[in-house]
């Protein structure tokens, strides 16, 4: 399915604003495997993410360039150094004072994953004195937990991997994550359980650096539009669908 929406009219200044010298820099978050599901016959990022990016890219009549960062921390802290355009990532409170957002186009659920015997049996039950959870640095997520954690210790790794080793090997008390990641990771440690409900929801939304050029505010509106216009037309939900992707859904 291809986008059909019309985000509507772009001036030669926005446009090369968003696409300088006519390519569409995006950069994308590798380590979000619900946003990019795949890999292509050269290694390039597939999934719901770079097909955004494509559709804004013909919207805008310019070339795409994929720009991908191993984590979403790393994409975050490139947005000051001209390295991409714009960025389809979790619009967090944290990343808003560098890169101006959208509204979300999709969103996924975070909760805990406790390890087997634990009496932590609901989510307001593990912010409590004594408590440590696990959690990757810089994820959306995790900088929620920064901010919304009041008693329990947060133990960050760089590494969704390195996250999952830290609370089995060190005997934490809560592991934080996506949900469809944290049943993966269920199964490697038999007897931990899922709690019910969520944290939080992941917002994901696409968008471009802060500078004092005049147009950011422009270049949000219209890519908001652009947004709107993917969500409603059911655009998103035909791409989570032609993934294969369980545990993303339209904002």
């Amino acid at each position: 399915m291809s986008f059909e929406g019309d985000p509507g009219p772009v001036s030669a200044a926005l446009r090369e604003r968003l696409a300088p010298g006519g390519v569409l820099r995006a950069g994308i978050n590798l380590s979000n495997f619900l946003l990019v599901s795949a890999r292509s016959a050269d290694g390039g990022p597939v999934g719901v993410s770079p097909d955004m990016a494509a559709a804004i890219a013909r919207c805008l009549g310019v070339a795409l360039q994929l720009v991908p960062y191993a984590s979403p921390a790393l994409l975050a802290d490139a947005a000051g150094r001209d390295e991409w355009d714009i960025g389809l990532i979790g619009a967090e409170p944290q990343r808003a004072e560098t890169i101006a957002f959208t509204a979300p186009y999709a969103q996924i659920e975070a909760t805990y994953l406790v390890p087997p015997g634990s009496p932590l049996s609901d989510i307001a039950a593990v912010d409590a004195p004594g408590v440590r959870i696990a959690v990757t640095g810089g994820t959306a997520y995790g900088l929620w937990l920064d901010r919304n954690i009041h008693q329990a210790e947060i133990v960050r790794t760089a590494t969704m991997d390195e996250t999952f080793a830290d609370f089995r090997d060190r005997g934490l008390d809560a592991l934080a994550g996506l949900r469809m990641r944290l049943l993966d990771d269920a199964k490697r440690l038999p007897g931990a359980r899922l709690l019910d409900g969520r944290f939080m929801a992941v917002q994901q939304a696409i968008g471009v650096p802060r500078n004092n050029d005049g147009l950011t505010e422009e270049a949000v509106a219209w890519l908001g539009r652009f947004v709107a216009a993917a969500t409603a037309s059911g655009f998103v939900a035909e791409r989570i669908r032609h993934h294969g992707v369980t545990g993303l859904s339209v904002a």
